[in-house]
This record gives C-alpha cells, structure tokens and sequence, in this order.
C-alpha cells in the first residue's frame, strides 16, 4: 500500500492505524476528528465512455472497482457521477448505466456537455430529471444541467436554483453538483455572474462540486464556498491519473476531502474547523 505524506490544507498530517491487523490510513476512518460524518460520499467525473481510440469501458471498470474497494473498508452514503457520462453518443447511455450500476452504493448523475441529450432522452436512460435535489438526514443535494442536446456550455437553470434554496433555506447543510464552472478559473469554464451572486447569498450552502476541466484536482474559493475539482476518470487528457474525490462532511458544515489518485491518497484539505 503506498502511504501518502502529503498534509491536510490547515496542518493535519496524515497517519497510519492499525485495524483488525490491517494498516489504514487516518482518514479512511469516520471519527477521525472523533466525530463520525453525517455524510461521506464519493464524487467521479468525465467518464467519456464510447470515446473513439480510449479504453473506455477498461476505464470505467477500472473506476467502479476502486469505489466499490473503499466502500467496502468505509461506506459511502452515495456517490455522484457529475457529468460527462458518455463522450457525445447518448447510444452509450445504455452501456456506462449498465457498468455504473454495478456500484455497491446509491449514485446520482448529472449532465455533462459531452452528454448530449434532451430532457426526455436524459429521463429515459438515467430515470431522473435534469435538475432534481434529494434531502439526506436535514441536508440537501442540488444536482443541475450545465448544458443541453447541443453540448453548449451554460450556468445552471438560475430561476429553479433560487427556488430550490428557497425551498431549504432551512436545511442544515446544502451541497451543489454542476458540471461545467460558472467562474472563468479555467480554460474551459464559463463566467456567470448571476449565478455567483445568487450562491453567495446561501449561508448553508457548504460547497459546490465539478467534473468538466480533466486537469484541475483542487479546490477554488470564491465569497467563502469552496468549489471541488475531481480530476477525471475517463478521456483521453487531463491529470496523469484517474482519480475521484471523497468527502467526509460533519453536522457543522466542515468537511474532510481528498483525492484518490486512484488509490493513492493525495490533496487533502479540512474545510471549516
């Protein structure tokens, strides 16, 4: 097992336990602040399955094999595939559901602008709408569309947004998935002021998470919320690996994360403590 040295953001090294005779990192265990998370969950991204001249359904496999690994040693309350299911094909609907599926834990899916489909072709593969919110334990998931059956690069839909933090205005905690990045941080992202100043508004609203930009695996801040890049899992550019994201979020707000790389440990960062 490699042993990742990297520290946490504001400090926090990593450790080495020994559990049942088997040696595991600190922060694959709930209680590591010796709180157990309300929630922990995984988040992957840009999968691009059916992308000519890749390995995609190796890719894919390879991705579900390694979630299912750390949910067996520590459970994920869900996980998330945030866009970018298939690579401008919705024929391969069919084929990275089925593969998707084979996860050992509930997953949520959301649009990419590789995913080209119409509201009723998105419907009809993934049993879902394009924007939805799903309240776990007194918090909320937003999941929402950045794009449309013609692959272009949008914000989320602004008007059910608000309605939606409207909605739970009172719920402890609110997270955000959306594929593309509505601050122009990056080369592909996009820049939405209205959308900014509609979330900086949310004062439980405790991160926003994106796929789209294969190279970017950090963290971003803009108004106090920290936007979550997840590396890739798929595709043929990007980071030199294919990794996911893992988050551990506290009843507070805080959060632990970390990226798999994809089964090194690396960038992890303690949010709000």
């Amino acid at each position: 097992m490699m042993i990742n040295r990297r520290r946490f953001i504001q400090g926090i090294s990593t450790a080495i336990l020994l559990v049942n005779g088997k040696s595991l990192l600190a922060t694959d265990l709930s209680g590591f602040e010796k709180r157990k998370p309300i929630l922990r969950f995984a988040i992957a991204s840009d999968a691009h399955f059916g992308q000519a001249k890749t390995p995609f359904q190796e890719y894919l496999d390879t991705a579900v094999g390694h979630m299912n690994a750390m949910h067996q040693s520590n459970a994920f309350d869900f996980g998330v595939i945030n866009g970018d299911i298939v690579h401008d094909d919705i024929r391969f609907f069919g084929g990275a559901k089925q593969t998707l599926d084979k996860l050992s834990f509930k997953y949520y899916v959301t649009q990419g602008n590789h995913d080209l489909a119409t509201k009723e072709e998105w419907e009809t593969a993934w049993n879902c709408p394009l924007n939805f919110d799903v309240v776990i334990k007194k918090n909320v998931l937003l999941f929402a569309t950045t794009s449309n059956k013609k692959g272009e690069y949008l914000p989320p839909d602004l008007e059910w947004l608000a309605k939606k933090f409207e909605e739970h205005k009172e719920a402890e905690n609110i997270l955000l998935f959306i594929h593309i990045p509505p601050i122009k941080w990056t080369k592909h992202a996009i820049e939405s002021t209205p959308f900014v100043e509609l979330v900086k508004k949310q004062k439980n609203l405790r991160a926003v998470f994106h796929g789209h930009e294969h190279d970017q695996d950090n963290i971003k801040w803009q108004d106090g919320i920290p936007y979550m890049f997840d590396s890739h899992v798929g595709g043929n550019w990007g980071t030199n690996y294919k990794g996911y994201r893992i988050v551990e979020l506290f009843k507070d707000g805080s959060m632990l994360t970390c990226i798999m790389n994809p089964t090194e440990r690396i960038n992890e960062a303690k949010i709000g403590f």
